[in-house]
């Protein structure tokens, strides 16, 4: 007996000019009210400020931003803020570096951006300064940092040595009474009371919220005078910029990943070359040779956590699933728009492998040399849509 899948008559949808457009990929509908009803759409639901009271106390999250946005070890530690805040406290957030992302969203209340400091750049001091220059000014009763290698676990190290603050790292659990880390190499828990200073190991929060914050925009310009007035005792020596090819693949935060759909592999090689990626495969390409076995991901290969990741001709087998399910961004190419792939992409292009790698080669090769010919792009111009469609969700 043949069964045949019966599609949801319910699915989101949108309401364009041309008429009734189906969205399959996850897309809450754009329709107004009236239509969602007479149509039987869904409506994303709005979810509620958390506290409208006036604030009375503050819980500060500090953090840099990578490319205007917090990466997601970020957002967990303002999550956890913003759940143990009662009404009468609210989160402010203090950010290291450019800003564009939404602050409500993400639980915070207040938020505080200084887009003078570079994630790239080493100045500890300034840094420092910066935070203190915010804790005097809200007095939190706490104050919240992601305890990772990228400078925010540095920094609250160095902020509680200054004011002779509790602290407590790697922190794993945490309530309103109590943070927890482990001990005897995770074969127990060491628990105390809230400190001062809390740096949140990474997946201790979910980060997805029932509420929203304010999100209120605070002016820096108050806390610009924080740097520190003397010669810094540091050196910054700059970044060491090595080939994408050589970075290890659980550390890469760019990769670009061939399926049995890429048939040119110089080709794809040339493309991770142009754009800095990392290179790596599924476990169908190892199979057949195309590619060593330490480049395989998935759950027999390589667990990745990529900032991007981009699959060329993977149908996304539930073991390839498995291995990227850290990547905050995901972009497919395939042909066949059911692939089990597209339902965990961010972006799916449903195109040929072989011209989409030409086109965004020919794309970013462009985008390059216009940075020193400001002409070269617009003589250069692309016709391949899809090339057009992976250059704005790269931006």
């Amino acid at each position: 007996m043949h069964t045949i899948k019966r599609i949801d008559p319910r699915r989101p949808f949108s309401v364009t000019a041309e008429g009734l457009k189906r969205i399959t990929l996850g897309v809450v509908g754009a329709a107004g009210d009236a239509d969602l009803v007479a149509l039987g759409g869904h409506r994303e639901q709005v979810k509620p400020q958390r506290t409208t009271s006036a604030a009375l106390r503050s819980l500060l999250v500090a953090a840099h931003s990578d490319r205007g946005s917090l990466d997601d070890h970020a957002r967990q530690t303002l999550a956890a803020a913003a759940l143990l805040a009662d009404a009468a406290t609210q989160v402010v957030l203090l950010v290291f570096g450019e800003w564009k992302d939404d602050a409500a969203a993400l639980g915070a209340d207040k938020v505080i951006a200084m887009p003078a400091f570079d994630r790239r750049a080493f100045t500890p001091d300034a840094a420092l300064d910066a935070l203190a220059a915010c804790v005097a000014a809200y007095s939190p009763l706490h104050i919240f940092l992601p305890d990772n290698a990228a400078g925010d676990g540095d920094l609250g190290r160095r902020y509680a040595a200054q004011a002779k603050a509790s602290v407590a790292t790697q922190v794993v659990e945490i309530d309103a009474t109590h943070v927890s880390v482990h001990t005897q190499v995770r074969k127990a828990y060491a628990v105390r009371a809230l400190p001062d200073v809390i740096l949140l190991a990474p997946n201790a929060v979910d980060v997805r919220l029932p509420f929203v914050g304010a999100g209120e925009q605070v002016a820096a310009e108050q806390f610009a005078t924080a740097s520190s007035k003397t010669a810094s005792p540091y050196k910054d020596l700059g970044i060491e910029e090595i080939d994408a090819a050589q970075v290890a693949l659980e550390e890469a935060d760019f990769i670009v990943s061939a399926g049995n759909g890429v048939t040119d592999v110089p080709a794809f090689e040339r493309l991770a070359s142009t754009v800095g990626a990392a290179v790596g495969a599924s476990r169908v390409a190892v199979d057949d040779g195309k590619f060593p076995r330490d480049k395989q991901i998935g759950a027999t290969g390589k667990t990745v956590d990529a900032s991007i990741y981009i699959a060329f001709g993977i149908s996304g087998a539930v073991q390839h699933l498995q291995g990227i399910k850290d990547c905050r961004h995901v972009i497919a190419v395939n042909l066949d728009a059911s692939a089990p792939i597209a339902k965990r992409a961010n972006l799916t292009i449903i195109g040929d492998a072989a011209e989409t790698i030409a086109a965004l080669t020919d794309a970013a090769a462009a985008a390059r040399s216009a940075r020193a010919n400001p002409g070269a792009m617009a003589a250069h111009g692309s016709n391949v849509p899809n090339a057009a469609k992976l250059e704005g969700a790269l931006a």
